[in-house]
């Protein structure tokens, strides 16, 4: 078995590894990087991850980064036999990986705007009525996929639900119009009701 070790912060990018871990029972060590003390920025660290940012995880030592890379690696290591992330060649395998990118690029651009604008005290700013507006529309699209199936590739809940509602839930708390979306809201109270999801509780 490998030997895995995630290295993280709470409330931050690195809590939706955390929980997808959880929710795999993936047995591993966790270690905690001070981000507020700068431990992201030790040269011990950076030869791990050189964007100086968690999470990290490696694998017998040899590390990776980027929690949507991890997090579909996960997904795809220990997801499949666990009926948690769908088999390689499959078409539900391409949208957990659409989806997955989609929140975190497509949607997630968006979300940057705003949430640039309020690090700059500048909540009105344009930027951030463009990326409400964006994020908005975005919502809409997921809300009609959601209205046809209970979960993000159908019947059953999957790690690409766990990715998504990462990123929406954080867009929420940032001010995202997630409440104008009755089947957003309903999915998204339901993956977060998960005991996996509440690490950092």
């Amino acid at each position: 078995m490998s030997r895995i070790v995630l290295y993280w912060h709470p409330m931050s990018s690195a809590t939706p590894v955390a929980c997808a871990l959880a929710e795999l029972g993936v047995a591993h060590e966790r270690v905690k990087i001070d981000i507020t003390q700068g431990e992201q920025r030790r040269p011990d660290y950076l030869a791990l991850n050189p964007n100086g940012k968690v999470p990290t995880l490696t694998v017998d030592g040899a590390p990776m980064f980027e929690a949507l890379a991890i997090e579909m690696w996960l997904g795809e290591t220990y997801g499949v036999q666990q009926g948690l992330w769908p088999a390689e060649g499959t078409p539900e395998r391409l949208q957990a990986m659409a989806w997955s990118t989609w929140s975190y690029v497509t949607y997630g651009a968006q979300m940057l705007r705003v949430e640039a604008a309020r690090h700059l005290g500048q909540p009105d700013d344009p930027h951030s009525s463009a990326g409400h507006k964006a994020m908005d529309e975005l919502l809409a699209l997921l809300d009609t996929r959601l209205a046809e199936r209970p979960f993000i590739l159908g019947a059953s809940y999957s790690l690409a639900d766990l990715i998504v509602a990462s990123v929406i839930g954080y867009s929420a708390y940032l001010g995202a119009p997630v409440q104008k979306h009755p089947h957003v809201t309903a999915w998204l109270q339901q993956v977060q009701a998960r005991p996996s999801m509440q690490i950092d509780a």
